[in-house]
C-alpha cells in the first residue's frame, strides 16, 4: 500500500464535504474544500486526542467555530476512526442524523461544541483555553504533567466580523492563554460576496494589540507553511496565537473556487464532476481508497497517547493521591459526597433564623456557604462584582497563577462572558457561574440559548431584576426578561423570593448537571418567609403552596415570584379579614414546576379553583398560562422609570391594593 500525499488526503475531506452537500441538496462546500490542507496539517500532525474516547480529559479541544462548515468536521471525525460511519455522512442534514447542518455536541461524538451562530465558538475556545490553565495551576506537580493540551480553534470572516470575537479575544490576551491557537481562514468571502465592501479590518494589527502572537500571510494550501505556522504558534507559551492563512474558498472548484456561489449551496452535479478531473480524483462519491483511510486513522496513534498519560496519571496518583481523587472527581462532574447534606443544613440553618436580606446578598451568602466545597465553582461578572455579589471571601483571580484561582473578571462583555462560561462548562472540570444585571442578559441572549441547546451546565445569575432598581430607569429595568429566558427550551430559570429559596436554588443549580440555570435575584430585601420543614422541601419542585388558610378550604389562589411574594401574602392576610379565604402559591422556577407530576401541579394550583391571581413585575403575558382567561395578573406591559423603587411600584401598580381589588374583583 504507497502511503498517500498530504494533498489526496485533503481531497478526501474535499470531496466527502462536496458529495454529503449535494446528496443533500443544501450545505456550505466551500469551506471544507478551502480549508483542507490546514485541517490535514493540523490533524494529521499535530492534534492530540483519541478517536477511541472522545473524552479523554487530556485530549487537544478542537473548535469549529465558523460551524457553517460542518462538513469538514464530519469527514475529520469519520476518516480519523471515530464513531462516524460513513452512512451518517450520506445522511448528511437529515432527521435524527449525527451530522446535522451544524455541529451538535450532545448529537455526534468528538465534537466539543455547538456551533454556528459566528464567533461563539471561538468564545468558547477561550472558555477551553482558561480551564486548561487553570487545571494546570492546580494540579500539575513538578514532574507530574497531567494537564497539559492546546485547544485549536478553525474561524472565519464572518467569526470576526462578530463583536464577540473582540470580547473574547481581548479577554484572552490579556490572560495570557499560551495554548490557545486559532487558525484564520482568510478567503475574503462571505454570504454577500467579496468582504471589501464590508470587512476592511486590519485584523493582525487588531490581534497583536489584543496581545496575540500573530503569524501572518501564511499559505493555506502548503502544507510546509501551515506546518512551520503550528510549530512557531506551540512554542509560543505566554500568548494566544492566531495563523493568518489565505485560502480560496472551494479550492479545486474549475468555475466556483474563490466566489460566493460556493459558498452556502452545492456545486452541482456538473461542477462537482469537473471538480473531481481537477484534482484527478477519480473515486465515485462517498468511496475513499483504502491507503486513504489508513493514511488518516488515528485510533491506535490515539490509543497509545491515551495509554502513555494513563500511565503517567498512575504515577500522579501514588505521588499525589488527593489531588489526583479530586480531579477525576472534577473531571466525572461528580459533587463532593458530603455537598448535598451541606447545603441542606445551611438551607436548614437559613430557615431557623430568618434573615431579610436582597436575594443577591442572599446568593452570596450561598456561594460562601457552597463555594469552600467546591474547587470546580468558578465565578466572575461583567463589571459588576460589588453590585452582583459574585465575589466571596475565597475568590481569586484567574489572571493570575494562583492554584486555587477560581473568579474571571470579565470586564464589560456579558456575550463573550456567557460564551465563555459555556466553554468552561464543556471542557470539563468546573462548574461556571457568571453574572450581570438582569436587563443585560439580552447583550448575552444568544451565548445563553446556546447554554441550553448544547447543553452545558453553566449557572447564569442576574440581580436587579425589576423595577425595583429604582433611580437607574427603564434603561436598567428588566421588563420582558423573566419571560423570554423562562421560553428557552431545557433552561431553569430560579426567581426567590427569600434567602432559603435563594440558597435551595443555588444548590439546584449546582446539582443539575444536564443544562444550565439561570438565577435571578433583587436588589432590594426581601422578607423571610416562615415554612416548615415539608415546605422547605417543596421548594425544590419549582412552585408549592406557601400558605393555606387554617381550615385549608381556600376561595381563590395567590401566585407570586421574587419580590411579589411578600404583597402576595399581605394580601392574603387582608383578604382574610375580609372574609376571603386564599391560599399563597411561591413559584420560584415555573420551568421545574411544568415538569412536575400532573399530581403535584393539580396539588398546588387544583383545576376547581378558577379564581386565580398571579403577580410578578413583570409583563403579565406569560402568567395566563397558570390562571386563564378568566384569571387577573399584576404586572407591568410597558417600560419603567426613573424613581425610587417604593414609588415606583406604586406608580405601575404592583402594590398589595392591586392584589386585593384584583382577587375581589373576580
Amino acid at each position: 500500500m504507497t502511503t498517500p500525499r498530504r494533498r489526496d488526503l485533503a481531497n478526501a475531506i474535499r470531496f466527502l464535504a462536496a458529495d454529503a452537500v449535494q446528496a443533500a441538496n443544501s450545505g456550505h462546500p466551500g469551506m471544507p474544500m478551502g480549508m483542507a490542507d490546514m485541517a490535514q496539517v493540523l490533524w494529521g500532525d499535530f492534534l492530540s486526542h483519541n478517536p477511541g474516547n472522545p473524552a479523554w480529559p487530556n485530549r487537544d479541544r478542537f473548535v469549529l467555530s465558523n460551524g457553517h462548515g460542518s462538513m469538514l468536521l464530519y469527514a475529520l471525525l469519520h476518516l480519523t476512526g471515530y464513531d462516524l460511519p460513513l452512512d451518517e455522512l450520506k445522511r448528511f442534514r437529515q432527521l435524527h442524523s449525527r451530522t446535522a447542518g451544524h455541529p451538535e455536541a450532545h448529537a455526534t461524538p468528538g465534537v466539543e461544541t455547538t456551533t454556528g451562530p459566528l464567533g461563539q465558538g471561538l468564545a468558547n475556545a477561550v472558555g477551553f483555553a482558561l480551564a486548561e490553565k487553570l487545571l494546570a495551576q492546580r494540579y500539575n506537580r513538578e514532574g507530574h504533567a497531567i494537564v497539559d493540551h492546546h485547544t485549536w480553534v478553525f474561524l472565519g470572516d464572518g467569526c470576526l466580523m462578530e463583536g464577540i470575537s473582540h470580547e473574547a479575544c481581548s479577554l484572552a490576551g490579556t490572560l495570557g492563554l499560551g495554548k490557545l491557537i486559532a487558525l484564520y481562514d482568510d478567503n475574503n468571502i462571505s454570504i454577500d460576496g467579496e468582504v471589501h465592501g464590508w470587512f476592511t479590518d486590519n485584523t493582525p494589527q487588531r490581534f497583536e494589540a489584543y496581545g496575540w502572537q500573530v503569524i501572518r500571510n501564511v499559505d493555506g494550501h502548503d502544507p510546509e507553511e501551515i506546518g512551520q505556522a503550528i510549530r512557531t504558534a506551540q512554542a509560543e507559551t505566554a500568548r494566544p496565537t492566531l495563523i493568518c492563512c489565505k485560502t480560496t474558498i472551494g479550492f479545486g472548484s474549475p468555475n466556483k473556487a474563490g466566489k460566493e456561489s460556493s459558498h452556502g449551496a452545492p456545486l452541482g452535479k456538473d461542477e462537482l464532476a469537473a471538480t473531481r478531473q481537477a484534482l484527478n480524483w477519480p473515486h465515485p462519491a462517498f468511496e475513499i481508497p483504502a491507503d486513504i483511510y489508513a493514511g488518516w486513522d488515528a485510533r491506535a496513534a490515539g490509543a497509545a497517547r491515551e495509554a502513555d498519560w494513563s500511565a503517567r496519571f498512575e504515577r500522579y496518583a501514588a505521588a499525589c493521591p488527593e489531588l489526583a481523587a479530586e480531579f477525576s472527581r472534577r473531571i466525572r462532574g461528580e459533587l463532593p459526597a458530603d455537598f448535598l447534606a451541606h447545603a441542606d443544613a445551611y438551607i436548614a440553618r437559613l430557615q431557623a433564623e430568618g434573615p431579610t436580606v436582597a436575594s443577591r446578598k442572599a446568593s452570596q451568602m450561598a456561594i460562601e456557604s457552597f463555594a469552600p466545597r467546591l474547587p470546580e465553582l468558578i465565578g466572575g461578572s461583567a463589571d459588576l462584582a460589588g453590585s452582583n455579589l459574585t465575589l466571596w471571601k475565597g475568590s481569586k483571580s484567574a489572571a493570575g497563577d494562583d492554584a486555587d484561582a477560581n473568579y474571571v473578571y470579565y470586564g464589560v462583555r456579558e456575550f463573550g462572558m456567557s460564551a465563555i462560561a459555556n466553554g468552561l462548562a464543556l471542557h470539563g472540570g468546573f462548574i461556571p457561574y457568571d453574572a450581570t444585571f438582569l436587563v443585560f442578559s439580552d447583550y448575552s441572549r444568544n451565548a445563553l440559548r446556546m447554554s441550553a441547546l448544547i447543553p452545558a451546565r453553566a449557572i447564569h445569575v442576574f440581580t436587579h431584576d425589576s423595577i425595583g432598581l429604582g433611580e437607574d430607569g427603564p434603561t436598567h429595568q428588566p421588563v420582558e426578561h423573566l419571560s423570554s429566558l423562562r421560553y428557552i427550551p431545557g433552561n431553569s430559570l430560579w426567581r426567590p423570593c427569600d434567602a432559603v429559596e435563594s440558597a435551595v436554588a443555588w444548590k439546584a443549580a449546582i446539582q443539575r448537571a444536564d443544562g444550565p440555570s439561570v438565577l435571578v435575584f433583587s436588589r432590594q430585601n426581601l422578607t423571610h418567609q416562615h415554612r416548615t420543614e415539608e415546605q422547605v422541601a417543596d421548594i425544590a419542585r419549582g412552585g408549592y403552596v406557601l400558605l393555606d388558610p387554617p381550615e385549608a378550604r381556600f376561595d381563590l389562589i395567590l401566585i407570586g415570584t421574587g419580590s411579589e411574594v411578600e404583597l402576595a401574602m399581605e394580601a392574603a392576610r387582608r383578604l382574610d379579614a375580609q372574609g376571603v379565604k386564599a391560599r399563597v402559591v411561591s413559584m420560584p422556577n415555573t420551568n421545574v414546576f411544568d415538569a412536575q407530576p400532573l399530581e403535584w401541579r393539580e396539588g398546588v394550583l387544583p383545576a376547581w379553583c378558577r379564581k386565580r391571581v398571579a403577580v410578578e413585575a413583570g409583563v403579565t403575558d406569560f402568567w395566563r398560562k397558570y390562571v386563564g382567561l378568566d384569571g387577573a395578573v399584576i404586572g407591568i406591559d410597558s417600560f419603567g422609570a426613573s424613581a425610587p423603587a417604593d414609588q415606583l411600584y406604586q406608580h405601575f401598580g404592583i402594590t398589595v391594593e392591586r392584589v386585593v381589588e384584583a382577587a375581589k374583583a373576580l
